[in-house]
């Protein structure tokens, strides 16, 4: 045993810089597997896109290129110019979203994915589903099938690991179906692991008294509990909550103009968890009522950015550049005139109106549009958002 623990150790140490291995002693055997997955550009058709480019550790674990997010906020493919619909989602955090299901309240709740299509039904894990869907996409990695992102992985520099956790026969041919499964156990079990969800913000620290909030953040988090209905969606529950309920909401969120399927298709509209629904006939029912919904995401990095001038999206489509902007919208949504053309949101804020919702059906009216926020609460709330991003140093205790 201790032979085969120096030898993990040894080519762990090896692979370093190469496939993005780290020698991290926080990870277990599976989740630095996960890790090793989760950063290989080799599994996708151009050997060019990994997991972490559409979710980089120094952007929240969303989508870290300016240059797009400022834009259509969609990333394409291993294939140049194949893109999908939506922006990425956060990918820290994910894996405690349950499996889908009709909640006690009647509401969809769970799944992945903005539209909830990785329902974790088949894994278990809705996590594991959605860590699998990227690779066969061919708008995303590309791959042409499960057999071939199991052949890469098994002949990859950490192919002896996937043996190591997974077991000496998981690499035979005849077990390909079950190998991808566990490709996805493998990537959900480092998206669980503590160097993704670190619960290592500002507010983290703030709770047991190791850091303490200013006066703006304590009244943002005052409001967003409050008067702004922030927490009526984005829950604040417990010693590490995760600022999401899981469920699915319709905010109004305009069209973006410069998403890559809106050029294609101005008429295109996103039908985010109804478009979903409507495929399975066991849900079909729930449609229509559902229709424009999208997943509530975690706040918890919402202004973690590459860079200090780096500019992050908002909104399962992008439409938002800056948290000023959105928490607007959520404040005016109902208030400002509807712009006479589908303005993007510099366009909106300068002509002071909002355009009319991407999606019109199951808008949410009752918890935001018309919240009569003054310009210092919504400067507050921002504030307070800010202090959810992970990796905040606390200040040292002062000697006596």
């Amino acid at each position: 045993m201790r032979k085969k623990i120096l030898l993990y150790f040894v080519i762990l140490f090896l692979a370093v810089g190469w496939i993005g291995i780290s020698t991290s002693q926080a990870l277990t055997p599976k989740e630095q597997l996960g890790k090793s997955i989760f950063f290989d550009e080799r599994l996708s058709i151009n050997n060019n896109q990994s997991c972490a480019t559409c979710h980089a550790p120094n952007a929240g674990w969303t989508g870290p290129d300016s240059n797009i997010n400022k834009a259509g906020a969609v990333y394409d493919g291993s294939v140049p110019g194949a893109f999908g619909d939506r922006k990425p989602p956060s990918s820290a955090y994910a894996t405690q979203s349950p499996v889908l299901h009709v909640d006690k309240k009647g509401l969809f709740t769970g799944g992945n994915f903005w539209d909830g299509r990785a329902t974790g039904e088949t894994l278990g894990s809705a996590a594991a589903e959605q860590a699998l869907g990227p690779f066969l996409n061919p708008k995303e990695q590309a791959l042409n099938s499960a057999s071939d992102v199991v052949t890469r992985v098994c002949a990859s520099v950490y192919g002896w690991l996937f043996k190591e956790v997974w077991g000496p026969e998981i690499c035979n041919p005849a077990n390909v179906a079950s190998a991808y499964d566990k490709i996805g156990y493998s990537i959900a079990a480092y998206e669980a692991s503590t160097e993704v969800n670190a619960f290592s913000s500002k507010y983290d620290y703030s709770l047991p008294g190791k850091a303490e909030l200013s006066k703006q953040e304590r009244k943002g988090l005052a409001l967003f509990q409050g008067k702004g209905k922030c927490s009526k969606c984005h829950v604040i529950d417990g010693r590490a909550p995760l600022f999401t309920d899981f469920t699915y909401d319709n905010l109004g969120v305009p069209k973006n103009p410069e998403n890559p399927a809106t050029i294609a298709d101005p008429n295109w509209a996103d039908p985010g968890l109804g478009g979903f629904l409507a495929t399975r006939p066991d849900y079909a029912k729930y449609a229509d009522a559902n229709m424009g919904k999208h997943k509530v995401p975690t706040l918890r990095n919402v202004d973690l950015r590459a860079f200090d001038e780096g500019v992050k999206a908002y909104g399962h489509n992008g439409y938002f550049k800056s948290l000023e902007g959105i928490v607007h919208f959520y404040n005016t949504r109902d208030v400002k005139p509807v712009c006479p053309e589908p303005y993007t949101e510099a366009e909106a804020l300068a002509e002071n109106c909002w355009p009319a919702p991407e999606v019109a059906q199951n808008v949410n009216t009752g918890e935001l549009g018309d919240l009569g926020l003054t310009k210092a609460d919504e400067a507050a709330i921002v504030a307070f958002m800010k202090t959810l991003s992970d990796g905040y140093t606390p200040p040292s205790k002062k000697k006596k």
